[in-house]
């Protein structure tokens, strides 16, 4: 097979810093720096417990080199959501509630999955999938 995993997904914000937050705040992920030359106050790398890096953040202004229009708090363009497996129902839910945030649940039995659907600060949809153990 040719793809191993998903590598990572990019999200182009104007509250970086908010952003950021919110995936550590709910999803435990860890914010780190991106490699040189990339600035802390442009980029935020969010990454798992394995030290994967999920989540690439990107300031408005951090220049890209294959760059297209992307309209902070607009639809995702081709892409309808972005999926992560997670771990711990309860408390992601928890910390949604917390948060005051919306959200949907969705349970298929057959496949031992319940789902949170939820936006982040831009509004990018978020499918966490929790598996049965």
């Amino acid at each position: 097979m040719i793809v191993e995993r998903l590598d990572h997904v990019n999200i182009i914000t104007d509250d970086l810093a908010n952003t950021a937050r919110f995936y550590a705040e709910l999803l435990d992920l860890k914010e780190g720096d991106g490699p040189p030359p990339m600035k802390p106050e442009q980029v935020r790398w969010m990454f798992d417990a394995g030290g994967n890096a999920i989540l690439h953040l990107n300031s408005s202004d951090f220049p890209r080199l294959f760059d297209r229009s992307v309209a902070d708090g607009e639809t995702t363009g081709a892409i309808h959501h972005v999926a992560l497996r997670c771990g711990d129902f309860e408390e992601v839910k928890s910390r949604l509630d917390s948060r005051g945030a919306d959200y949907e649940i969705n349970e298929v039995p057959a496949a031992g999955l319940r789902q949170i659907f939820t936006t982040d600060p831009n509004n990018v949809l978020l499918e966490l999938n929790f598996f049965a153990a």
